[in-house]
C-alpha cells in the first residue's frame, strides 16, 4: 500500500536564501533528529545536482544500522527537487520539495510517497511505528526550520 505525508511551512526568509539552504545537502544533518543518528558517508556534497547520489547512514532503532541510498532526480533552481530511494528500508520512497515566494518569505511544500514492503509484516510496521517515526522526524525538521529562519520582529 502506498502512503503520503505531506507537508506544508511559511518561511519567513527571501527565497533565494531558503534554497540555499535546502539545495546544501550537508544541511540535511541539522534538519534530522539525532535519534535516527543520520550521517551522510563520505564527501558531504556542497551543491545539489539532478543525478547526485547520496549515500547516508541511519539507525532508526538502537542496534539497527542501514545504509540509504538516494538519488536527486530532479532539480528546478529555487523553485522544486526530487529525492528517491535507490536503496534502503523503503519498497518506494520519493520525497518532493517545493518552495514558492510569497509576500514576505516562502512556502515550503513537502510530499513523501512511500511504501513499506515486507506485505502484512510492513503493513502492521507502519501502521504501529513507522507513520510516527515519519511524522516526529517531520515535525523536528519543521522546528529547526522554524529556528534556522526566525520571524523577523
Amino acid at each position: 500500500m502506498i502512503h503520503y505525508l505531506r507537508r506544508e511551512q511559511f518561511i519567513p526568509c527571501p527565497p533565494a536564501v531558503v534554497w540555499d539552504y535546502f539545495a546544501t545537502p550537508k544541511n540535511l544533518n541539522e534538519l534530522t533528529p539525532p535519534s535516527v543518528r543520520f550521517k551522510i558517508i563520505g564527501e558531504a556534497p556542497t551543491r545539489m545536482f539532478a543525478g547526485q547520489i547520496i549515500t547516508y547512514r541511519i539507525s532508526p532503532l538502537p542496534g539497527l544500522w542501514l545504509n540509504w541510498i538516494t538519488e536527486i532526480s530532479e532539480v528546478q533552481v529555487g523553485t522544486s527537487f526530487v529525492d528517491i530511494q535507490r536503496k534502503g528500508p523503503y519498497k518506494l520512497w520519493r520525497h518532493e520539495h517545493r518552495f514558492v515566494p510569497e509576500a514576505g518569505g516562502v512556502r515550503m511544500f513537502d510530499q513523501v510517497t512511500y511504501q513499506v514492503g515486507w506485505g502484512l509484516c510492513g503493513w502492521l510496521a507502519e501502521k504501529l511505528w513507522v507513520n510516527r517515526q515519519l511524522t516526529q522526524i517531520f515535525n523536528y525538521r519543521a522546528q529547526q526550520v522554524a529556528k534556522i529562519f526566525p520571524k523577523k520582529k
